[in-house]
């Protein structure tokens, strides 16, 4: 039973009066139901105010009105990625005793249809943040290297990654995948391991600098795909390891990622996941092309977890510049 009015003379009954009062927050939240699509839109994604008043078709004011509701009932947490509030939905309750309710409800919110036109609009959002990105790398190409270098070097965690591979628990060397394989540096570690190496990318200027560097290596059992993720998943492929360097903070639904690649995963493969940690350094966006600034440890594994992966591993690396580095093993569940 929720005590409404604690006592000075019993101090559980405050614990159970914030649970009271989370709870009514909890129900308010969840009593709209313009809120409760706003939720469904974040289940996997983190959109700012005015990319979900596009998707909305709303007005700041009112939209951020609702978003504030959501961020008082514990259901949604605010992250600032430079002068941007970012909004995404919060994976467990502010109290304990709340959680198995947060869960149901947002189970319950999963299964409902968005409408058409929000789909549209959803669709819309990733492909111009796509487009942003793709026109970065198209015009910085040649300064790849050097733009990677102001934030965290190759050298800084290609022999963690390239370590993390050879002890995974690999049942079979047949295929790996390199998900952005920038100039093609890490295709050297990849292509004595297995038997095939797929290097996929959807900037056909960086993958253009990654065939140069394997064929200056002699590396001869590399393909080249350009595309992306989706791409790879519905091509069928079934990678024993997939590996993403640096890559998840350029692309616009980071847990799309996940799924798409979970699918390319073969059985007892392993993904390797090579990003940056949260940080404040908003400077990346434009001098490197970053539409994220950074992750979270634990937003990477609920969206492998989405996804239906575990956790195998994790290593974090010494920071420099300000940026820390996270190396992150995962396999089917």
């Amino acid at each position: 039973m929720l005590a409404i009015e604690p006592t000075s003379a019993d101090p559980s009954a405050t614990i159970e009066a914030s649970a009271a009062s989370d709870l009514a927050h909890l129900c308010k939240a969840a009593g709209d139901p313009l809120r409760l699509q706003i939720l469904r839109v974040l289940r996997q994604d983190s959109f700012a105010v005015l990319e979900l008043c596009s998707v909305f078709q709303m007005r700041q004011p009112a939209l951020s009105h609702h978003l504030k509701v959501l961020a008082n009932a514990g259901a949604v947490v605010r992250q600032r990625e430079g002068n941007t509030i970012f909004y995404r939905r919060a994976p467990l309750a502010r109290l304990p005793e709340l959680n198995d309710l947060q869960h149901q409800l947002l189970e319950c919110i999963n299964q409902l249809p968005l409408p058409e036109e929000l789909e549209q609009r959803l669709q819309e959002l990733q492909i111009q943040r796509q487009q942003l990105s793709q026109v970065f790398f198209q015009q910085n190409a040649e300064k790849f290297r050097a733009q990677q270098d102001l934030i965290a070097s190759y050298g800084q965690y290609a022999e963690t990654v390239a370590q993390l591979i050879s002890d995974a628990p690999l049942r079979n060397h047949q295929l790996a995948l390199e998900v952005g394989p920038g100039d093609g540096a890490f295709l050297a570690h990849l292509a004595p391991q297995f038997e095939r190496v797929i290097a996929l990318d959807s900037a056909p200027e960086m993958l253009e600098q990654a065939r140069v560097t394997a064929a200056a290596g002699g590396l001869s059992n590399i393909e080249f795909i350009d595309g992306d993720t989706s791409d790879a998943a519905h091509r069928g492929i079934q990678a024993d390891c997939i590996v993403v360097n640096m890559v998840l903070h350029h692309t616009p639904s980071p847990a799309a990622i996940f799924r798409d690649l979970a699918a390319c995963l073969a059985p007892k493969g392993v993904l390797l996941i090579t990003d940056l940690c949260s940080h404040d350094q908003a400077w990346a966006r434009e001098s490197c092309g970053d539409v994220w600034l950074g992750f979270e440890p634990t937003d990477l594994g609920a969206w492998a977890e989405q996804a239906g992966l575990r956790e195998i591993a994790s290593e974090y690396l010494a920071q420099r510049n300000g940026f820390q580095t996270q190396v992150r093993l995962f396999g089917h569940s």
